[in-house]
């Protein structure tokens, strides 16, 4: 099986020794985003939902990069800071979905790199 590395300037660069996306065999797995815009290298500022929809719109950046959308999502994992944010994510994420949504974890963690307040990762099917 051979695994393609997918990269796009779309999305923020890695801030670590780890690549966007990779896909391999029939699967998509897309590393944490956090809520930076890719053309400053900023976190975003705004409530959580704001910061919810800049991750998804990365991870969907680079799903793009192996024609893939968000209907080809199956699972997602949310990290939070704090879970307080949860309705303001679950609401912001919800809308990338068309009524299908993908089996999901949704985790409060002490910590994420650059002090953001989400990240979420995803694994996509062809």
């Amino acid at each position: 099986m051979t695994e393609q590395y997918l990269q796009t300037a779309d999305a923020p660069a890695a801030v670590g020794p780890y690549s966007q996306g990779v896909k391999t065999g029939n699967f998509v797995f897309v590393s944490g985003q956090m809520p930076v815009d890719p053309v400053t290298g900023e976190v975003v500022k705004g409530n959580a939902a704001v910061k919810a929809a800049r991750c998804m719109k990365n991870v969907l950046s680079i799903l793009a990069q192996a024609g893939l959308t968000a209907d080809n999502i199956i699972k997602t994992t949310i990290f939070l800071t704090d879970m307080n944010d949860f309705g303001q994510v679950n609401e912001a994420y919800a809308g990338f979905f068309k009524g299908n949504y993908p089996a999901r974890s949704c985790v409060e963690v002490s910590r994420l790199p650059k002090d953001v307040s989400v990240e979420i990762e995803v694994v996509a099917r062809l």
